[in-house]
């Protein structure tokens, strides 16, 4: 069985979520972590233990060799890294995809534009 594991970057409004709902696979997020009762209620204090229990979910998925999708904004290089060590580890190849906002897509979870312009500009592409 080929284990894959898709790693969906892009800013906010960009249609990550999606674009991964699509896939028909597993799919994960750190927003997940912020919905209660169906309802998302984003914590920023909280937002290492959110990328804390995506990285703990995918490996769990990882452990029954589900194909996976994981949509996190992935701005920068460093934050792909864990679940390309746990890629690495149980055998999964990984493919990054970066979604753009091409669209003119919202963002659902109220992001600022001005955090948005921050993300925009510190976005690492390794081609």
């Amino acid at each position: 069985m080929n284990k894959e594991l898709v790693l969906l970057r892009g800013l906010p409004g960009s249609g990550k979520s999606t674009i991964a709902k699509s896939l028909g696979i597993k799919h994960l997020e750190a927003d997940m972590f912020f919905i209660e009762n169906g309802e998302y209620k984003f914590n920023p204090s909280k937002i290492k233990n959110a990328h804390a229990w995506c990285q703990a979910e995918c490996e769990h998925l990882m452990k029954w060799e589900f194909n996976i999708v994981v949509s996190n904004t992935f701005t920068q290089e460093w934050e792909m890294m864990p679940y390309i060590e746990l890629a690495k580890k149980y055998g999964y190849k990984v493919h990054t995809i970066i979604v753009e906002n091409r669209h003119g897509g919202k963002n659902t979870h109220n992001v600022p534009t001005e955090t948005i312009e921050k993300m925009r500009n510190r976005f690492e592409v390794k081609l």
